[in-house]
């Protein structure tokens, strides 16, 4: 049984913490929190049986093999370094640092320590993006992509109102582009590969960083625009369109309804079979990361992911 500790208390945590409970293998131990009534109290909601204040008290733990970091953006390179330091695998919830070369840092010191480090993408392991791989020859060849991942968050409401909220800070790593840009990107890296070229244009907010924003990536023989938003919200799917026909995806980050439309043909809806809780695939990931499965592609696609972050942050804001 592979025992797991929490660092963090917010919701993300929370749906973490029940998708553990539905893979066989793994539990929550223990819940990590600078102020240790949050944590008792968070560890009670979820059924947990230890807490601990603070990161090295949870990684001194005897009944912690894991962690799940689940921090503000700007904290987890060094927590990444700490449980490394002390032998203990890590999932990190996305984006995992701030930069590909602190990702880079954090994997090389993860492959000299023999500990395994992962990012909590759930993209990466939902199985409606091997539904779409598997579709995509259907398509003839490739010619336009188009995704997209646009939620009008309700904090956006704080800053509307003055005040500084962490998912808006950019102080702590926050960003519309950091949150939910990333699922859209992760899957296009995933399914075609690095670009060769991306733009952006970046719509600032009141608290200093992007609200939303549009990126297009040159490809060889296709396009893809990207688009991004936790102030506004879309009714619009994300699609991929072939020479031979057309995909369309009700929603990139946890993909469950498919249109296939053939050129001159009638439509196919194809239904994803999936667990509720999106966050189960990474949880069993992890499982098997600790249980010796190479992961190399995994750190790979994170690298990719977050080189074009960083050359989508350079755009300034508008």
């Amino acid at each position: 049984m592979i025992r797991i500790g929490i660092v963090g208390t917010s919701s993300i945590s929370h749906r973490f913490a029940e998708a553990v409970a539905q893979v066989e293998g793994v539990l929550v131990s223990r819940v990590a929190s600078r102020d240790g009534g949050r944590a008792r109290s968070f560890a009670e909601a979820i059924g947990a049986p230890g807490t601990a204040i603070g990161l090295a008290e949870l990684l001194a733990a005897d009944d912690v093999d894991a962690v799940y970091v689940a921090s503000p953006n700007s904290a987890h390179a060094a927590q990444i370094a700490q449980a490394v330091d002390a032998g203990i695998p890590v999932l990190v919830e996305k984006p995992a640092v701030l930069s590909a070369a602190d990702w880079d840092a954090a994997v090389a010191r993860a492959r000299d320590r023999g500990v395994v480090l992962l990012e909590a993408m759930r993209t990466a392991y939902d199985p409606g993006l091997a539904v779409i791989e598997a579709v995509l020859p259907r398509l003839g060849t490739v010619r336009r992509v188009s995704f997209r991942y646009e939620k009008r968050s309700a904090r956006y409401d704080h800053v509307l109102a003055g005040e500084q909220t962490n998912i808006f800070d950019p102080a702590l790593g926050g960003s519309a582009l950091r949150d939910l840009g990333v699922y859209p990107l992760h899957a296009l890296v995933r399914l075609f590969g690095a670009p060769r070229t991306v733009q952006a244009v970046r719509v600032g907010i009141a608290s200093a960083t992007d609200g939303l924003g549009s990126a297009l990536a040159a490809y060889d023989g296709f396009v893809a625009d990207v688009a991004w938003s936790k102030i506004t919200d879309t009714a619009l799917p994300s699609e991929i369109q072939g020479e031979e026909g057309s995909l369309s995806i009700d929603a990139i980050d946890a993909p469950r309804r498919l249109v296939l439309t053939p050129r001159g043909g009638e439509a196919e809806v194809i239904v994803v079979e999936a667990p509720a809780n999106p966050m189960v695939g990474e949880v069993v990931r992890l499982r098997d990361a600790i249980a010796g499965a190479d992961i190399a592609s995994d750190q790979h696609l994170t690298a990719v992911t977050l080189r074009l972050v960083d050359d989508l942050l350079a755009a300034p804001l508008v």
